[in-house]
Formats: structure tokens, C-alpha cells, sequence
């Protein structure tokens, strides 16, 4: 069975156009393609770059130390929690 395609256009001006369509013949490819490829790999980065949370090292290194050895928690998490219990059981 084909996969379903979807139709996508575009009004660009005729410069856009000249330089996709040059950057398309230089890399013997249809406009097409050129196009379709350069939108697949900008949406392609441009999610990645909105779900993956990059660290530098210093903050890997403190993510994986909290972590191993969490901290004592607080008086306030303490309560919260004896609150939610005491909701929770409540039902």
C-alpha cells in the first residue's frame, strides 16, 4: 500500500526561487527533493532542539551526584506528604 502524501506550497520570491533551484541542479537533485529534504532536516532539529535538554558537564556531573546521594528531604516535603497520605486515604 502507498503511503499517503500530504500537498505543501509555498509563494517565495523569484531570487528564493533561482537560489533553491541552483543549490538543487549543484546537488543533481529536482527542487522537489531539495526542498522536501532541507524542510525534513530543519523540523528535525529544530524538535530536537526543543525536547533535549543538553547539560554541560558540571551540571551532568551534579545531576548524577544528586542523584546517587539525594538530599535529606525538607520539613515542607515531609508535611506534603503526610498531607497527601491523609487525602489520599480520605477517599
Amino acid at each position: 500500500m502507498p503511503k499517503a502524501t500530504a500537498r505543501f506550497e509555498a509563494r517565495i520570491s523569484t531570487d528564493l526561487h533561482s537560489m533553491i533551484k541552483r543549490a538543487a541542479e549543484l546537488q543533481g537533485r529536482t527542487m522537489t527533493d531539495f526542498v522536501v529534504s532541507a524542510a525534513h532536516d530543519a523540523a528535525r532539529r529544530a524538535i530536537e532542539q526543543a525536547e533535549v535538554i543538553r547539560l554541560s558537564l558540571a551540571d551532568q556531573e551534579c545531576f548524577a551526584q544528586a542523584l546517587l546521594s539525594p538530599p535529606q528531604p525538607s520539613q515542607a516535603l515531609e508535611q506534603a506528604f503526610v498531607r497527601r497520605r491523609s487525602l489520599l486515604h480520605a477517599q
